[in-house]
């Protein structure tokens, strides 16, 4: 793909639509399911912007008339999409929400969420876990201290907080 989308013989926007169509559903295949740490958080990020700047290619400065690479902010200014951290956390918020709606103890998702295993833990800090990041992506939004099960339940309730989680600022 690196030569297609530097290549000068195709336009920004169909580069723009293969990135959109091809390349971010493959990146963010199983999202639902990650546990992201800050670090990942980052390489995320500097995956996005290594793509958009292949696809813009480089820039050139007006007074010393130099050849340089495009910063973050001209990348983001040059293309509006959606911050891709926000859009995982969504799309977990959002698969949340079904695995929460299952309920019961006869579908095996449901069972694997809920379910402890058995055994002892592992020294030192624990890793971090799916659940954790469900209520800290709730905390953000400003729902604390909430069992996040029963509110997934409204389904209504669990759409907005999921659409909030897409308008937060990340940097």
């Amino acid at each position: 793909m690196q030569n297609l989308l530097s290549s000068n013989l195709l336009p920004k926007n169909l580069k723009i639509k293969i990135h959109r169509t091809i390349i971010l559903p493959i990146v963010l295949y199983g999202c639902e399911a990650w546990s992201l740490t800050f670090k990942k958080e980052c390489r995320l990020r500097v995956f996005k912007n290594r793509v958009l700047r292949r696809i813009f290619g480089p820039k050139r400065d007006d007074a010393p008339g130099e050849w340089r690479k495009p910063r973050n902010e001209e990348l983001n200014n040059l293309h509006s999409s959606p911050n891709i951290i926000l859009v995982t956390k969504s799309r977990r918020m959002r698969w949340a929400g079904h695995v929460a709606c299952m309920g019961g103890g006869d579908r095996g998702v449901y069972r694997v969420f809920v379910g402890k295993p058995k055994g002892k833990r592992p020294l030192g800090r624990p890793r971090c876990i799916w659940e954790d990041i469900i209520k800290t992506g709730l905390q953000e939004v400003g729902c604390e201290g909430m069992n996040w099960i029963n509110v997934a339940q409204d389904r209504d309730s669990w759409r907005a907080r999921v659409n909030a989680v897409m308008n937060l600022l990340v940097p």
